[in-house]
């Protein structure tokens, strides 16, 4: 019988864990299972937000704290609260209007701990928003709008799939390469830029991400072996972390790390079934 007490698994979700239709193949979920059955420590690592996998949350069998927010929080599902939550030591409001004032036509997201918020106006926003199962609401500048976590630059909404935004036009991926470029200097000593997707940019706090969240939990958890899935830009530094990292193989860094199967395939089953157990622990 297979032994995983000594491992703990960190998998990106969009495109790693899900297929890019974002429905999860049942191969990975049975997966899982059986890796929790036998001793490992399983958990998402995501720069998804707990309102936006919230409808997931009963889905995906996990139990070790949820990884959110690029690494900004960690969250517990039994308890219903954060383990801990890195905030941005900086003024919304000002870092909006430094950003609008470069860019004036982007869209700007406000993630915090129970909403994703805007300022203007914007039916695809919305419809984005209610296709993804998300708790969203509009606000007003001043407003209180709870733990600064994470803010992202959204370069086109043309249609409510996240899919869409991993398939920018060339004009639209230089624009999107310009801003992050930008970004990157202008919160230089305060944040963290991080292109999650070709139309798609998040913002979190300096010193934080997915490598050092997974690596504090496989300390607070005392696993000895962090094996990481992930697929983007995002996830290197969880991957770099890692004792051991892979990626679906066809994942924008395929190139870097050893690959499993396509994400849509059960690429976390391919590891569970196939590829620990050939790993010298």
């Amino acid at each position: 019988m297979a032994n995983f007490r000594d491992i703990l698994i960190t998998t990106d979700f969009d495109r790693t864990l899900t297929a890019p239709d974002t429905t999860i193949p049942k191969r990975n979920l049975d997966a899982i299972r059986y890796f929790i059955k036998n001793g490992g420590a399983f958990t998402v690592n995501t720069g998804r937000t707990l309102s936006s996998f919230r409808p997931y949350m009963h889905t995906v069998p996990v139990n070790a704290p949820l990884l959110l927010y690029n690494g900004s929080a960690a969250y517990e599902i039994a308890s219903q609260s954060f383990v801990f939550a890195h905030e941005i030591n900086l003024n919304w409001w000002e870092v909006r209007q430094r950003i609008l004032d470069r860019y004036p036509m982007v869209w700007i997201e406000y993630q915090g701990a129970d909403a994703h918020y805007m300022i203007r106006k914007n039916p695809m926003w919305e419809s984005f928003c209610q296709a993804n199962h998300y708790t969203w609401s509009y606000a007003s500048v001043g407003d209180d709008l709870g733990p600064f976590l994470k803010f992202c630059i959204y370069g086109r909404l043309s249609e409510p799939t996240i899919s869409h935004l991993f398939h920018g036009l060339p004009d639209e991926i230089r624009f999107m390469d310009e801003m992050e470029q930008w970004l990157r200097l202008e919160f230089a000593n305060d944040c963290v830029v991080t292109r999650s997707a070709d139309l798609y940019i998040d913002v979190q706090p300096m010193g934080v991400d997915k490598g050092r969240s997974a690596l504090a939990l496989k300390e607070k958890l005392g696993r000895k072996v962090l094996i990481c899935v992930g697929d983007a830009e995002n996830d290197l530094s969880m991957l770099d972390a890692a004792d051991f990292a892979f990626c679906p193989k066809d994942a924008g860094i395929k190139d870097r790390y050893q690959n499993l199967c396509c994400c849509s395939d059960g690429a976390l089953a391919d590891l569970i079934y196939n590829d620990i157990p050939s790993i010298r622990i």
